[in-house]
């Protein structure tokens, strides 16, 4: 990856390129790795050479994520990572100029800074410019799910702005007004950029006094302040998926087997997992990926996923917030500042355990158009077909008018399923209502 830099961005570059903050920030993979190149190859075309003072290269992440895909405790770490590091430059005579959650990425459950161009000389007597994008992207949606249990991920994939501070406002409740933080970054921020919306702030700043010990002791109250919010899930219908399933332990060990056989054929890029729930097959096939991406509907399973794999370091697993009938669109600026998670990288193998009578059942999807946006993805396929007989299918039968999603057969799904792929294998789980398939693109 590339970044062309101006005489000022090169000068702020060159600062931070020679502090402890930077060496030890990539050493420890909190920031990105960058060095200064001589050419600017993969740059743009369109860009003015003239304009262009030097060419960073950066490393490249895995795969790129937005914090509307993220649950609660990855937007919390990743805002804990930012003002972590405002601190750090700080006493290196440096700033962050922006503090949007966008500017964090991850290396399987660990965060890492990717926009080292954020950082810049302090400017004696300025504000931090970051404190209003910091509340509007990180601290408010953490504050709306911690206090009020109200999801974050719309209001940010509605907004790519965040939530403003009269908006945050008007959602706190008279008594989460005297709640830690909520007056002063809620109720007193909203009150004052009414009053002082047209008017130039930065110089009465400059002119009072302003000076970067305020910035350091703002920065150290919103770190308690955001590392004390806590939001635990409530059960959902499926965040308690992975201990009561409808697999005994013999349909269970089978289902292992597949997948650890499927995967397990040659190494690949890059592994999704759709409908991961707790992760517990995404891990299998893993060990056989260089990278894999656990997605599931529920909030509440993908918080635990990523606590569970925050514990254990791993580096190799991204688990994402996202729904197969709606997933995350274009956003921004002609669709492109924001892209789908299929423009960010496609899947070589894609496992689809527990998931097709969701997608028909609950979903009202037809089978065959779910497989046809399935085969778009030209990746192999691991996936689970339970039958009418199976009990959760049963369950969710039960609540339709009879005859229901008459294309939900198993001879259906068969046909359909050999009209897109090539099926290598074919396995029915001893309970006998849940059958596997290994297939791969056609030739």
């Amino acid at each position: 990856m590339r970044r062309a830099l101006t005489e000022r961005g090169l000068a702020d570059w060159e600062a931070l390129a020679a502090t402890d903050l930077f060496r030890e920030g990539v050493a420890a993979g909190r920031l990105v790795a960058t060095e200064r190149v001589a050419e600017p190859d993969g740059l743009p075309a369109e860009l003015d050479s003239g304009e262009v003072a030097a060419v960073l290269r950066h490393e490249r992440i895995p795969l790129v994520s937005y914090p509307y895909e993220w649950p609660f405790a990855m937007l919390q770490d990743a805002a804990l990572l930012e003002l972590d590091l405002l601190l750090a430059a700080l006493d290196e005579g440096l700033v962050l100029k922006d503090a949007s959650p966008y500017n964090v990425q991850w290396r399987g459950s660990r965060p890492v800074f990717v926009d080292v161009g954020s950082f810049e000389r302090l400017r004696e007597g300025e504000p931090w410019a970051g404190y209003r994008q910091f509340c509007m992207l990180a601290l408010y949606p953490l504050l709306l799910q911690a206090h009020r249990n109200v999801p974050f991920q719309p209001w940010l994939r509605g907004s790519l702005e965040g939530i403003q501070p009269a908006q945050m406002r008007a959602l706190m409740g008279f008594r989460d007004r005297f709640r830690r933080g909520v007056l002063t970054n809620v109720v007193l921020h909203a009150k004052l950029e009414g009053r002082y919306a047209d008017r130039e702030v930065k110089g009465d700043l400059k002119r009072a006094g302003f000076h970067a010990d305020l910035i350091r002791a703002n920065a150290r109250k919103l770190r308690k302040l955001v590392e004390r919010l806590r939001w635990e899930p409530e059960g959902t219908a499926w965040s308690g998926y992975g201990e009561a399933n409808p697999y005994d332990e013999a349909d269970a060990a089978a289902k292992e087997d597949f997948v650890r056989a499927s995967s397990g054929l040659r190494r690949r890029r890059l592994l999704w997992d759709l409908g991961c729930n707790d992760g517990r097959y995404t891990r299998i096939a893993a060990a056989q990926a260089d990278y894999a991406v656990a997605v599931d509907a529920e909030a509440a399973v993908v918080e635990s996923l990523y606590r569970a794999l925050r514990a254990e370091g791993s580096e190799t697993i991204l688990p994402l917030i996202g729904d197969v009938a709606d997933p995350s669109p274009g956003l921004g600026w002609r669709g492109l500042e924001r892209r789908p998670l299929a423009d960010r990288g496609l899947p070589d193998l894609t496992l689809c355990l527990a998931l097709v009578h969701h997608v028909s059942l609950s979903g009202n999807l037809p089978l065959r158009e779910f497989l046809d946006w399935l085969a778009d993805l030209g990746s192999e396929v691991v996936i689970e077909f339970p039958t009418r007989e199976d009990p959760m299918v049963r369950r969710l039968l039960d609540r339709k008018a009879p005859g229901a999603n008459p294309d939900y057969e198993t001879e259906v799904f068969e046909r359909a399923l050999e009209e897109r792929w090539r099926v290598e294998r074919r396995e029915t789980l001893p309970s006998g209502t849940r059958i596997l398939y290994r297939a791969i693109p056609p030739a």
